[in-house]
């Protein structure tokens, strides 16, 4: 996204350009990229443009936003794989393949190797960047762990990037791998992320807090439930039976309950908009066994139909009964003393 200074102008560590190599080459459809540009809090123009104090200068290496293209938009990943360019962030968005089941041809490449003009597999990428990254994000849930392409049956074999390079893997900083999944990811918790592990390889910002699967705990703490502002109707035994209206959705295929993501709490750009926000159920693409755990995805598990019966029949109409009772009998009526106990003078 912008030119790559000079080695001679890099100036002192601390204020380094930090490199962000961005491969959408992996098994994917350039979702996260497309909607990392909606990000408004903070927003790509504002990490490119360093409108945040005290925040290391960012050079954007991705081939869907890049103005350059060919072997000018190859010559950065040439450098940084001969240590040339450093720092660097290595993102990875897309499933890995395996490329011991493509035969003869490949399933995903970025540029050609210049000596014998052949495509280079994402994988070789891979094998030769992660060793030299200060840090490595695996952006989205292909690249977190498979997602669609990594479906049983695929013929790819595709996976995450822990499954790739291993969950102990952490890069020369001592930087785990980072896995911020979504289909595609919530544009404010990429811009987010980059920020946070751009600060942290500039030695200026502390380490991102994950939990067991790599996620960003702050991020993925709460379920979709949790945070849903439908959640409550749920909790009254109140259930959508049909699409359109603004009861809890579990009983059409929401998969909330069991799912961790901010959407519904954050929104989906500028706070607004996100899936249960704006009537449509929780697929759990932020899960590491999305899509196949979660199938029919527009269909109730046995476990959400129990929820919902027992909710419906049980402990909801109760719950339901006592605060209407207690709000109209208490909350809905001013205090006694704000009315005339006496008769008004003549």
């Amino acid at each position: 996204m912008s030119p790559r200074p000079p080695a001679t102008e890099l100036g002192p560590p601390d204020r380094r350009p930090i490199s962000i190599l961005w491969a959408t080459s992996g098994l994917g459809c350039d979702g996260d990229s497309i909607a990392m540009t909606s990000a408004t809090n903070p927003s790509l123009e504002d990490l490119l443009r360093g409108c945040l104090p005290g925040m290391p200068p960012l050079i954007l290496h991705n081939p869907v936003l890049a103005y350059e293209n060919g072997e000018e938009f190859m010559r950065a990943w040439h450098d940084a794989a001969s240590g040339r360019l450093d720092p660097f962030v290595l993102v990875l968005e897309g499933s890995i393949p395996n490329e011991d089941f493509s035969g003869d041809g490949h399933w995903a490449a970025l540029g050609t190797d210049p000596e014998t003009g052949q495509p280079i597999p994402t994988n070789t990428w891979i094998d030769r960047l992660a060793p030299r990254a200060a840090a490595v994000l695996a952006l989205g849930t292909c690249a977190a762990y498979g997602g669609i392409p990594a479906m049983r049956g695929n013929p790819t074999g595709a996976m995450g990037l822990c499954d790739y390079l291993g969950w102990h893997w952490t890069s020369r900083l001592g930087i785990p791998i980072v896995n911020l999944p979504g289909c595609p990811v919530q544009p404010d918790n990429i811009t987010e992320t980059l920020l946070c592990l751009v600060l942290q390889v500039a030695g200026i910002g502390p380490p991102l807090e994950l939990d067991e699967q790599r996620r960003p705990r702050r991020i993925f703490g709460r379920t979709v439930h949790e945070t849903c502002n439908r959640a409550g109707m749920a909790e009254q035994g109140q259930f959508a039976k049909d699409h359109g209206d603004d009861r809890c959705l579990v009983k059409l295929g929401c998969k909330g309950p069991v799912v961790k993501c901010n959407v519904p709490i954050r929104g989906w750009s500028g706070g607004i908009g996100g899936c249960p926000n704006v009537g449509g159920i929780c697929m759990a693409c932020t899960m590491p066994g999305f899509p196949d755990k979660y199938m029919p995805l527009m269909k109730p598990d046995a476990a959400a139909r129990l929820y919902a019966h027992t909710a419906r029949y049980a402990h909801g109409p109760l719950i339901r009964y006592l605060r209407e009772r207690r709000i109209r009998r208490t909350f809905d009526v001013e205090p006694s003393w704000r009315r005339r106990t006496t008769a008004p003078p003549a």
